[in-house]
């Protein structure tokens, strides 16, 4: 058996009935976590440009662009929408061989599921096997050491949960991972140097690749096979010729829920930063409030290896020149947390990233990679260590499990906090109130696009 018939053989038989409530619950929190992101990032310059985009096509086959009524083809809303759920790296994270966000998925998933006139407890098992198949895949091998974006693997995942949502025999499904795979791998220059606003986009092409790989599927279209195992396929091409296996998936032999495992975010900020911003915030409280630049003489942030090479030694991360580097710049929003007391929208900025001040403050700033804490990650936390000399004192906090990490959850009260405050600002209490109503009772849910209809801005 392929490894991609293996997965079909999962994704076509798994059903909402099979699925234990814990990680049903967890899939709703998610869904309500990727409408406040979508709502935050609503202004923004690559959610307006993705909204345009996806306004240009209509649909007799419609899904909702979020924030608005308009109904364009699913593949297009599912980017619109999916850069809106990841623009601000605020949605979730799983952190593995290979890094995700596996609420990316989510608006493939929904593009789909409305289109089609799913439910919504067919939506929340179509979300629970995309999370299970991007998990796993990250867990299995990492391809960022070959060049090669953690959303290639979004391309199987969405193209998972869709084919689940279309009601796939296996044989389809293998077609759809083949046409889904080969033409979409993404490289890595994406997360590299200066990042541009492509970084937040990515996975919403994923998104649109794996729906649009999905309804050739269901129209009959076959793809490329084996595409893991064959000549010039995903082996030999993306893995430069090494091989994995999968872990077991949810539900084999008493195997848990990955979505169980991931961690919705408290800072809209890269996760490896998390633990790093509450040391920080930490720090403030021992300090009696926050620093201010010139008394600070020194700072160290002592991180694990990936954290240091994803989002420290980097020269650009010394003085981000875009929102994408100063997301993904330990050092910098390390130091905005110690000068300006937290992490918001805000913090990103170019009149703040751009400050001299507070570049003066980075300046000071000297990342290394910790080897104790590489034992640490990513099974037991995020650890890091931060040291601030200040001409007085020093100061020092290590922290691993920031909140909202699997070992220190967000309770449904932070998440629907979380929500409230990108909501507030967009959309009238009534219709914050009838989201939070019906996702929590997303599997009784039969109009997926009346719920749409109360993001409308």
């Amino acid at each position: 058996m392929s490894l991609a018939q293996r997965l079909a053989h999962y994704c076509a038989n798994l059903t909402f009935d099979l699925l234990p409530a814990e990680a049903v619950h967890e899939a709703k929190l998610r869904v309500l976590d990727s409408f406040g992101c979508a709502l935050g990032a609503y202004t923004m310059e690559p959610p307006k440009i993705a909204r345009e985009v996806a306004r240009s096509a209509k649909s007799d086959l419609g899904a909702t662009v979020i924030g608005t009524a308009h109904q364009s083809t699913p593949e297009l809303a599912a980017f619109a929408n999916g850069t809106m759920f990841r623009y601000l790296d605020f949605n979730d994270t799983y952190l593995s061989k290979e890094p995700a966000h596996p609420s990316d998925n989510i608006a493939a998933l929904l593009a789909i599921a409305e289109a089609f006139e799913a439910e919504g407890e067919e939506l929340i098992a179509a979300i629970i096997l995309a999370y299970e198949i991007q998990c796993r895949l990250c867990d299995a091998y990492s391809i960022r050491s070959r060049g090669w974006d953690h959303v290639t693997y979004g391309s199987f995942s969405t193209t998972a949960g869709c084919g689940n949502l279309l009601g796939f025999s296996e044989e389809q499904f293998v077609h759809a991972f083949g046409l889904a795979a080969t033409p979409n791998n993404a490289m890595r220059i994406n997360r590299a140097g200066e990042l541009s606003m492509w970084k937040g986009c990515a996975f919403a092409n994923a998104s649109r690749n794996g729906v649009f790989a999905s309804l050739l599927a269901h129209l009959g279209m076959s793809g490329p096979a084996p595409i893991f195992e064959g000549e010039m396929g995903f082996f030999d091409e993306i893995c430069r010729g090494d091989t994995f296996e999968l872990p077991k998936l949810g539900g084999e032999n008493g195997e848990g829920y990955m979505i169980n495992k991931t961690y919705i975010k408290k800072y809209p900020a890269e996760y490896h930063s998390q633990s790093a911003i509450d040391a920080a915030l930490n720090l403030i409280e021992q300090h009696g409030g926050v620093f201010s630049p010139e008394e600070i003489d020194e700072i160290e942030i002592a991180t694990f290896t990936a954290s240091w090479e994803i989002i420290a030694k980097d020269p650009e991360k010394n003085r981000p020149k875009s929102r994408e580097t100063a997301d993904h710049s330990l050092q910098y929003m390390t130091c905005a947390a110690l000068v300006d007391g937290y992490v918001w929208h805000d913090t990103f900025d170019e009149k703040r990233f751009a400050d001299e001040e507070l570049l003066g403050v980075v300046a000071k700033t000297n990342v290394i990679a910790e080897p104790e804490f590489d034992k640490l990650y990513p099974e037991h936390g995020i650890p890091n260590r931060l040291t601030v000399k200040t001409k007085e004192k020093t100061y020092t906090d290590t922290v691993a499990s920031p909140r909202g990490h699997a070992l220190n959850p967000m309770n449904d009260d932070d998440v629907v906090a979380k929500f409230r405050r990108m909501a507030e600002p967009m959309l009238r209490e009534s219709q914050i109130r009838e989201i939070i109503d019906r996702v929590s009772n997303l599997e009784k849910e039969t109009d997926l696009t009346g719920l749409l209809m109360n993001l409308v801005v």
